[in-house]
């Protein structure tokens, strides 16, 4: 079991860096996956709603009780399938903010500044939609949300009325505004990586793909990675890579084989009782996410929300169309309308991102459902969280999860940033362009007003909204894991391709970066 490159988890990132790296038929290249080939609900974008919570296509992870969660383990999913995470999210398509990716060269990692990775977003999408900045012809379709409802339209009216701009491509050069918007989705069906970048090239001699092959650690030869032991079939097995293993396991998963393979915080190691390998204190450091409260108002219009579509015969009827049509309920991400803004007037770029979606969700133990009262939701995170985590192993044992511990609301900004975020939409819901559509505040409730009763509620209800990143950082500064070419520090033949490596979280939902990340690292290996 020999190849040249050895690429762990098959995600977002590590599709497009197999489809990549595999496209010289020199390369022999392995792909592994923990998890299955494919669940059978996945490729209906309302499916995320059944997988969020579902052990077959998801890692199904708590994160640790903390005080600024009232103590409560917060449900993470992640995907744990071919295609991962973007095998079973909400298909909401953002790039990020300009700022995000120049902060990230102004931190000293060259080549990473947005004129850097614009070209490599263009290469991978296919939207037709947008202007000279937008990719088309690439592998992943991305469309604009087609479904028509007089709640999408008041809403950008609304904004409008509120001073926010018209914005045609939030993806685009500007990103404020609420708009219609931009999923991997394309005629009813989710563009997951393993759809977009894995189907197309399944017939590659030069490709292995393994799936239920759970990788324990990385081998090591002194300070040269060599290949990785993995739990394939029952068995135990080695696999050689005679020239790079890159991790592209996620937030959660790169750092935790780094910390089983002997990687990481030498005190924490000797903990666990596994040899030090090579001290780097930053593995597992730096988790930042966008924590999440959600806002909730009755909809007075019962064409305005999906609730009759989403439950008893609307239900059977929403299949229904979606059979024959493609359309509908099943076939929308999970927030038709997006809206970013700015709750100060001298800030430079959007500092708060809203979800809208047009029923009401109802959360239990993880569990996502929809409420039978019309109504909408509105998720409020804030874009640049400044609180920052960790997630560090537990034990030896690989088949252990790791400490998740988000530390939300840590930092004062994140506080005051989404106060004045919530404080927004109340004055949002009571635009004219509103009048007529929304009504009652049913979540956190108008009697919810002050600073520390919001906040209690933030601590009481608030969600992940997914995004976790930043946990094998890329940078040169001392919690740093990697450098600007994903290299792992003091490690050769080593890399990590994944939202781990992001050194600030992006403005918007992380897919869209994390392929980005994938193809980014695919230029840099096949240069070297």
């Amino acid at each position: 079991m020999e190849f040249d490159f050895i690429v762990v988890g098959a995600g977002s990132a590590g599709c497009a860096l197999a489809h990549r790296l595999s496209a010289d038929p020199g390369n022999r290249v392995a792909l592994l996956e923990a998890g299955p080939r494919k669940h059978f609900l996945s490729q209906v974008p309302i499916s995320f709603a059944n997988l969020i919570d579902e052990p077959s296509a998801n890692w199904c992870y708590r994160s640790e009780p903390e005080p600024g969660t009232s103590e409560r383990a917060i449900p993470v999913p992640r995907g744990r399938l071919l295609g991962g995470s973007s095998s079973i999210n909400g298909m909401v398509y953002v790039r990020g903010q300009q700022l995000d990716f120049d902060t990230w060269a102004q931190l000293g990692n060259r080549g990473w500044s947005y004129a850097d990775v614009l070209p490599v977003f263009k290469r991978m999408e296919d939207y037709i939609d947008g202007g000279e900045d937008r990719g088309q012809g690439g592998p992943l379709r991305i469309g604009l949300v087609q479904d028509e409802n007089p709640l999408y339209d008041a809403l950008l009216a609304a904004g409008l009325e509120m001073g926010l701009p018209d914005n045609p491509d939030y993806n685009g050069a500007e990103q404020e505004g609420i708009v219609r918007t931009q999923a991997t989705i394309h005629k009813g069906r989710r563009q997951s990586t393993a759809y977009a970048y894995l189907d197309p090239i399944r017939d590659r001699k030069n490709l292995t793909v393994l799936t239920g092959a759970e990788v324990n650690r990385v081998l090591l030869n002194g300070k040269q990675c060599t290949g990785v032991e993995t739990l394939h079939e029952g068995r135990v097995k080695a696999l050689s890579a005679t020239r790079e293993v890159i991790l592209c396991g996620g937030a959660i998963n790169s750092p935790k084989i780094l910390e089983l393979s002997g990687i990481g915080q030498p005190e924490l190691l000797a903990e666990h009782g596994i040899e030090v390998q090579h001290a780097l204190p930053g593995v597992g450091e730096s988790l930042r996410d966008h924590v999440s409260p959600r806002m909730v108002f009755r909809v007075e219009r019962p064409d305005a929300a999906y609730s009759a579509q989403g439950n008893g015969f609307g239900l059977v009827r929403s299949i229904l169309r979606y059979a024959v049509q493609r359309r509908g309920l099943l076939s929308l991400p999970t927030a038709p309308v997006i809206g970013f803004i700015r709750t100060r007037p001298e800030l430079a770029t959007p500092d708060v991102q809203y979800h809208f979606v047009p029923y009401r969700v109802v959360l239990h133990n993880g569990k996502r459902g929809m409420g039978r009262d019309p109504a909408i939701t509105i998720t409020v995170n804030q874009c640049r969280p400044e609180s920052l985590g960790s997630i560090h192993i537990k034990s030896g044992n690989p088949r252990e999860n790791p400490a998740i511990r988000f530390n939300f609301l840590d930092a004062e900004l994140d506080r005051r940033t989404l106060i004045d975020g919530m404080r927004f939409i109340r004055k949002l819901l009571t635009t004219q362009a509103m009048a007529g559509i929304c009504g009652e505040e049913m979540q956190p409730g108008p009697q919810v007003e002050s600073d520390e009763d919001l906040l209690q509620f933030m601590r009481d209800k608030a969600e992940t909204v997914y995004h976790p990143v930043g946990t094998c950082k890329m940078g040169n500064d001392p919690r740093a894991v990697v450098d600007h070419e994903l290299k792992v520090h003091g490690i050769a033949n080593l890399r990590v391709a994944d939202g781990s490596i992001m050194p600030t979280l992006t403005s918007g939902n992380t897919n869209a970066p994390c392929i980005m990340i994938g193809e980014k690292c695919a230029d840099m290996v096949l240069a070297a």
